[in-house]
């Protein structure tokens, strides 16, 4: 790998636990095989590793064999000798050093070549010499045999060996019996880290990762090719598809033979593949087939289920398939599933015929699919339909079946989140149809598929607008969808609302009275984000009015909203109830925005109601649909931030808001940008970095400012951002953003916001030397949290009074507000919180001060420490703390003092002394 693909790659696995697995095997047995596919890191792996080496002190000799060094005895003998340097051959019995000169062809080598005998003696004196040391081959599946024993007839060789090769039969002889170790493919996650760091939007990380299956140097390949376009990528278009990663998937298909790529090409084709449906396809055991795709690493097993480690593998299977092939492989697949659906979609793609029958069949397998909440499947079966029904010249009712089934595919591909579905769709039932209302509902279909991604669709939106014109009813689902992206995308609640309450005059006009509730419902919303008292009239208007049956369009009914409301208000366990309720719902409707958007309220409301393991499995679970779906990561990724802030690591939080600050501001999402910077302030703030803490909480305030946002109970980051600039030594500003915001909080009767605002004016009061004040104010209000069901929030109230307990040199009772606020933590498994409280027990135990460690250092000084300790640099230490490189730099300045030391040696010297 060159260029920036190569340094994104060592980005990314620097000071990653996969380094550290590694090396402990190789300093443990001084002998490691990595071996993987190609791409998967291997090369960067021994980098990593060599480098390491080096810092320690010892020599590395790096070598590379290529295949035709195979065919040439002592090779690599050769070329390893060389590396070691002369000086070391100077010393050889004469006899030994005639035999390397041979060898070297510094003399000329007798008819029978040199002395084998020598050779290798030679080669062990030499490394002993120049021990310690490691050697580093590459590629060692073409080292050529003679080295290798050469290298196997070492006695207690003197050097570590670390190779690399696809699979451990690769390995020279002498390393059976070696550790093996094989890089595991990035993450969705670490893909996404890759991306942001190249420049490239966050959301295609789901797409990126299921095409190259986290393969790195597949994964960069495809980076440089999106980059390379001459514009963004939309969600409708398909991924470049480099030809040096085609080539690569093919060179794999190849290596296993005609009959196993027969099997995975039927594999390819069938929607959840298994061994049992290729048995029953084939019509015989492909145990054999399987069993070599696995070992060449095109598949994998997951239970019952088939899958491709990489979906460039079953994609290029059919690109380079045939015609006949592939209708071959679906009549078998409609023989051997015992789904009708599935089997209905196989009969058509066997075959091209335009047949009136099977047109219905295919229309009556999407509306089964439909109803079982697979709303992808049910528009690509409506899409096939429409394809193959008969469009006879004259014929009205068949027009009209074709518009009718492409219509119903562009709507199921708007609820399944599939923007290139819906456009598919959309532009068959345009070209299809002059009904206004057919064509505006194809149109809706691309701006609901888009979820958070609404901002590059001002031509779709003025389109739409154009084909409803005259039309009420149509006109008030425009003006839905409007409303939508004006606080969204604009950050502008105030024309939302008014976008929202003309769709709901609309929709009366129009006597749709779906729509009518749906802009009733988000007209509510608007108000409430606006702090104006009549929202909980109008969203009582809305839970009044007739509202349709069925679950379209979850996240913009009243009950769903009336959710919400119960969770701002903290009436959590009634939030909590009708969340379990609608889940069921959610997963039904096929709709994965409206999943998504359950789950991570889930998520939001368990955090907050002290149950922070369920909650980090609702986060991980939205995580995971979004990322399949291909839809906005912003959200989740805050809801994965917010959860692990509590239940998981304040490190991961960190990263995962992080990761949703970068996909919101691509996306221009203005709602879920503040969302994921209030979190990763948060963070800095516990964690010691309030100057950081500062910076991110302040665009926050600066944003809910410009988007008029009142209600402070939505996000609560007015407390958060006082404490943080009264800890900078901001204390008046922090007094006035207090007093201003707590005169809204106790006008509109919001508790718990009032709350953190007041445990932040007790942080103020001690910091101004008023310890007795502030440990009132503290108790008072944990207290207060404790009648709201809030365990961290109370939590985080003893936190701060064991430091106000310190100020007041009242050791004992620091501690007992310690031990009060870990019961709380551990009761609520809010594992990130109940270790900063158990670091602070053990400072305390220790006679130290319960910010600081034992030598003197902060949380965050300690976590920055020992990012440095491993050989970051300052950039480096920034981007994987999420700190700026001024911060870092002021950081280091502290801690050099602390220790006592001058620079990063004394500094990793320092802290390995200490482990």
């Amino acid at each position: 790998m060159v260029g920036t693909g190569a340094s994104a790659t060592v980005a990314l696995q620097t000071g990653n636990p996969r380094i550290a697995r590694a090396e402990t095997e190789l300093l443990r047995e001084r002998a490691l095989v990595v071996t993987g596919p190609p791409g998967i890191g291997k090369s960067t792996l021994l980098d990593a590793l060599a480098e390491r080496a080096a810092e320690g002190g010892g020599a590395v000799h790096r070598l590379r064999p290529r295949r035709p060094d195979r065919d040439v005895p002592f090779a690599l003998v050769a070329d390893l000798l060389i590396d070691v340097g002369r000086c070391h051959l100077e010393c050889l019995p004469v006899p030994q050093r005639h035999a390397v000169e041979q060898l070297l062809r510094h003399e000329v080598p007798p008819d029978g070549g040199p002395d084998p005998l020598g050779i290798r003696l030679a080669l062990g004196a030499v490394l002993k010499a120049a021990a310690p040391a490691l050697i580093v081959l590459d590629d060692v599946q073409w080292a050529d045999p003679a080295s290798a024993a050469a290298l196997a007839s070492v006695q207690a060789l003197p050097a570590a060996v670390l190779v690399a090769c696809p699979d451990a039969g690769g390995a020279p002889e002498f390393l059976y019996g070696a550790p093996q170790f094989t890089p595991p493919p990035l993450t969705v996650d670490e893909v996404a880290a890759l991306l942001t760091a190249e420049g490239l939007p966050a959301r295609l990380a789901g797409r990126v990762h299921r095409c190259g299956g986290g393969n790195p140097r597949v994964t960069l390949d495809i980076a440089r090719a999106v980059a390379a376009l001459p514009g963004p990528l939309r969600p409708l278009d398909e991924l470049p598809l480099p030809e040096r990663v085609s080539v690569m998937a093919r060179r794999r298909l190849d290596a296993v033979g005609p009959p196993v790529r027969r099997v995975l090409l039927t594999a390819a084709l069938a929607e959840r593949p298994t061994p049992t449906l290729l048995r029953r396809s084939a019509g015989r055991d492909v145990e054999e087939e399987l069993r070599a795709a696995a070992r060449a690493g095109l598949v994998t097993t997951e239970g019952n289920e088939l899958r491709f480690t990489a979906e460039v593998f079953a994609s290029q299977l059919i690109d380079d398939s045939s015609w006949a092939d592939r209708s071959a492989a679906h009549r078998s697949l409609s023989d051997a599933v015992t789904d009708p659906v599935a089997a209905t979609g196989h009969r058509a793609l066997a075959t091209d015929d335009i047949d009136a029958r099977l047109a219905d069949d295919l229309e009556a397998a999407a509306t089964t699919a439909r109803a079982r909440g697979d709303r992808r499947r049910a528009a690509q079966l409506a899409l096939l339909a429409a394809h193959r029904t008969p469009t006879d010249l004259g014929d009205h009712r068949q027009q009209a079946a074709v518009v009718r089934r492409f219509v119903a595919a562009a709507e199921d591909a708007g609820r399944a989140g599939r923007v290139d579905l819906a456009r598919r769709a959309a532009a068959e039932v345009l070209d299809h149809s002059t009904d206004a209302g057919e064509r505006v509902h194809a149109l809706l279909a691309i701006l609901d598929a888009a979820g958070q991604a609404l901002d590059d669709l001002d031509e779709v939106f003025a389109r739409v607008a154009g084909e409803a014109s005259g039309d009420p009813a149509l006109l008030a689902a425009v003006e839905l969808r409007r409303a939508w992206k004006a606080n969204l995308c604009d950050g502008d609640p105030v024309r939302a609302r008014g976008a929202a309450a003309r769709a709901a005059v609309l929709a009366g006009q129009g006597k749709d009275a779906k729509v009518a509730v749906m802009a009733l419902t988000m007209q509510a919303r608007f108000e409430r984000i606006l702090g104006d008292p009549e929202a909980e009239a109008t969203l009582e208007r809305a839970l009044g009015a007739a509202e349709p049956a069925g679950p379209d369009g979850l996240r913009n009914q009243p009950r769903y909203l009336r959710i919400r409301h119960d969770l701002f208000d903290d009436r959590l366990d009634r939030a909590r109830s009708g969340l379990l309720s609608l889940l069921p719902v959610a997963e039904r409707s096929g709709e994965t925005e409206d999943l998504v958007e359950v789950l991570r309220s889930l998520a939001e409301t368990e955090t907050r109601a002290g149950r922070c393991a369920t909650a980090l499995r609702h986060a991980d679970r939205a995580l995971r649909i979004s990322a399949d779906a291909g839809i906005s990561p912003g959200p989740s990724w805050y809801s994965a931030a917010f959860a692990e802030a509590a239940g998981g690591s304040f490190e991961r939080a960190r990263a995962f808001a992080t990761r949703g600050v970068r996909a919101s501001e691509e996306e221009h999402d203005q709602v879920f940008l503040s969302r994921n910077l209030h979190v990763l302030g948060l963070v800095q703030l516990v964690t010691g970095s309030s100057a950081d803490a500062v910076e991110q909480l302040a665009r926050v305030r600066a944003a809910e400012t410009a988007q008029q946002v009142a209600d402070p109970s939505l996000l609560r980051w007015p407390g958060d951002l006082a404490e943080a600039l009264a800890r900078t030594g901001d204390d008046a500003l922090a007094e006035a953003l207090i007093d201003e915001y707590a005169v809204v909080a106790r006008e509109l009767g919001r508790g718990s916001a009032l709350g953190g605002l007041d445990r932040a004016r007790a942080v103020v009061l001690m910091l101004r030397g008023a310890p007795d004040e502030a440990a009132d104010l503290l108790l008072s209000t944990a207290h207060r949290f404790a009648g709201l069901g809030l365990p961290l929030e109370q939590g985080r109230c003893l936190w701060l009074l064991s430091r106000t307990r310190l100020r007041q040199r009242r050791r004992a009772a620091a501690r007992q507000a310690l031990t009060g606020a870990l019961g709380l933590f551990d009761g609520a498994a809010a594992e990130a919180w109940s270790g900063l409280v158990r670091e602070a027990l053990g400072r305390l135990d220790a006679g130290g001060v319960v910010r600081a460690s034992a030598d003197g250092l902060t949380t965050a000084e300690e976590q920055l420490a020992g990012v440095v300790a491993e050989g970051a640099s300052n950039r480096e230490a920034a981007a994987r703390l999420h700190l700026s490189v001024k911060t870092v730099e002021t950081m280091l300045t502290r801690i050099y003092r602390k220790l006592g030391v001058q620079s990063r040696a004394q500094l990793a010297a320092t802290r390995a002394a200490r482990s």
